[in-house]
């Protein structure tokens, strides 16, 4: 059927309900918000669904998370995980609720077993929760960072972290296997609670993630030395972070912590903020306001979801605060953690530091300052989630820390997806540490640069919606693949890595070898003089993202080396 046959079924059945089909019927005029609606099922990816919310199959809504449910439901079957159950959690965004309703009683309409999280709670918990229960899987209903129109599904196997080959694959052919809503299973609550099948995870569960997120603390007593003169501001942006932050600053003894108060309660309309993403500049004013009027140490951001976390410092000589990056704040954490543990003689043997392919190269130098092993994966912390199992697996590695550039990172095993929550804790003991010293975590930054060198990364994109805008990403990649350039930004192109062809092309001897990672549409060119970009289609927004990396011999001529390096690679886009 064409999208307007699938439009006039959702205007006239009754198995959608009345607001469903009154809002359709008010776009009946305009053909191409019809399209758009219509063109397509909303896309069960890799990690799970994201779109924005509405009625439509190109939409989030209640009849496409049940539908993506039962293709799940369907495989976990196959896997005899039924009795295990499904741990699902959700965050503050519209309809959040809701849809973490539908998925249950889906499941326990085929016999699966749910735990469902009686409010909201952050995305780090519920993949601790997977492992803790003992779950066959999990589901957290979050768009993360994306604009407020935006819901998400994302999925989680038993392993705690989001699906990788072969259950992310074999789920997707479940999913695509379901084409009619005649498919798909429901029940009524009653009716699900009297089986059994129906359960709510209460507050007493939190104690045990708290629990763990204090356990990966390194110097608790020093804390409650320094905590009540360092100066914290934080904000939730409208999300999960607000309860769960703010009791682990003050179990461990922080006094001073300011939060930013038009942005503590959980709200999906996010009022103070068009983007709520800690990576967006615009979504500190507040937050920033807040700091030079209490004169802060340190100011913090976490996402909806409070997977992410965002940070700013004060420069000691200057007074001005300053924007950490994900690779700064992450590798602040990561040499700290090294380096405090290698002290204490607290650092496990064949300790691992695991990052993507698109993060800093400063974390070779640590890793290899601190005679540590360092594993790289494709971009999503679902690999690196993985790489815990395969090392517990394997018996090769300790994990002991894990980041991506975009500003998510875990410490300890507790959990297998990345945990603002524990990364607020650790940055606030490195700034109570620093404090002690008479420095900032601005100042512990600079002597990085000082010892490891001057690295430098940054990161660009195109958003390119709708059928129009996905089948000129897919060219602009094939185009990249079958003319690589032979420089970039006064860089010689040294080799080609094709994540999609598992190959990696020496430019100089014409020697191709194997990546030895998934398949994955990525394109990696490995540059002269420690520079590097990266091109890969995101696999959850209508964008094509191009990632930069350089070294430089001081801050500014790194800043400039970097600028030069994306203006000038996007100007041949």
């Amino acid at each position: 059927m064409g999208f307007r046959e699938v439009y006039r079924e959702w205007c006239t059945d009754e198995y959608f309900d009345k607001d469903t089909r009154e809002e359709l019927a008010a776009i009946a005029s305009d053909e191409r918000e019809m399209e758009d609606r219509f063109y397509r099922q909303l896309e069960f990816g890799t990690g799970g669904l994201r779109g924005v919310i509405g009625a439509g199959t190109n939409r989030m809504n209640i009849y496409t998370v049940r539908q993506a449910t039962q293709g799940l439901a369907n495989y976990i079957i196959s896997q005899k995980g039924q009795k295990k159950g499904v741990a699902i959690a959700y965050d503050s965004r519209r309809m959040s609720p809701e849809f973490a309703r539908e998925a249950a009683l889906c499941l326990n309409a085929n016999g699966i077993k749910t735990y469902l999280f009686e409010s909201l709670r952050p995305t780090p918990e519920l993949s601790f929760a997977v492992r803790k229960l003992g779950c066959i899987g999990g589901i957290v209903i979050t768009a993360s960072h994306n604009p407020r129109e935006y819901n998400g599904y994302k999925v989680y196997w038993e392993d705690g972290a989001q699906i990788t080959p072969p259950h992310d694959k074999n789920i997707l052919a479940e999913v695509s296997e379901v084409t009619q809503f005649a498919q798909v299973k429901t029940m009524e609550e009653d009716e699900a609670r009297a089986c059994g099948l129906f359960q709510i995870i209460g507050t007493s569960f939190d104690d045990l993630y708290l629990a763990e997120l204090k356990g990966q603390c390194i110097h608790p007593e020093m804390i409650k030395e320094a905590a009540k003169d360092i100066k914290i501001v934080y904000t939730p942006l409208h999300g999960t972070g607000n309860i769960p932050v703010r009791r682990i600053l003050k179990e461990l003894g922080f006094e001073q912590v300011y939060i930013v108060e038009e942005q503590k309660a959980a709200d999906g309309d996010f009022p103070t903020v068009a983007y709520p993403n800690p990576e967006d500049e615009k979504a500190w004013e507040l937050a920033l306001e807040l700091a030079k009027k209490v004169d802060a140490d340190i100011v913090l951001a976490t996402d909806p979801d409070a997977d992410r976390l965002g940070v700013y410092a004060k420069d000691s000589k200057t007074g001005e605060y300053v924007s950490f990056t994900g690779n700064m704040s992450g590798m602040l954490i990561a040499e700290y953690i090294l380096r405090e543990r290698t002290k204490t003689g607290t650092m496990p043997k064949n300790p691992a530091l695991v990052e993507t392919i698109v993060t800093t190269d400063m974390a070779k130098a640590i890793a290899d300052d601190y005679d540590t092993a360092l594993v790289e994966v494709l971009t999503g912390f679902k690999y690196i989630g993985e790489q815990i199992k395969l090392f517990e697996e394997q018996k090769s590695y300790q994990y002991v820390f894990g980041l991506e550039e975009s500003y998510g990172c875990l410490a300890g095993t507790y959990a297998r997806d990345k945990d603002a929550c524990v990364a607020v804790m650790l940055l606030c003991e490195a700034a109570a540490y620093y404090k002690t010293e008479g420095r900032t975590l601005w100042d512990a930054m600079l002597a990085m640069y000082e010892k490891y060198g001057y690295y430098r990364e940054g990161l660009a994109t195109l958003t390119l919606k709708g059928i129009d805008g996905a089948n000129r990403i897919q060219k602009m990649m094939k185009d990249q693949r079958m003319n690589p350039p032979k420089e970039v930004g006064g860089y010689k192109v040294l080799a080609v890595r094709d994540y999609q062809a598992d190959s990696r092309k020496d430019m100089v001897s014409a020697e191709v070898t194997p990546t030895g990672l998934p398949e994955s549409n990525v394109l990696y060119y490995e540059l002269s003089e420690n520079a590097w970009c990266c091109v890969r289609p995101s696999g959850t927004e209508p964008k094509i993202k191009y990632y930069f990396g350089v070294k430089g011999n001081s801050l500014k001529d790194s800043e400039e080396r970097l600028g030069r390096l994306k203006k000038e690679f996007m100007a041949e886009i």
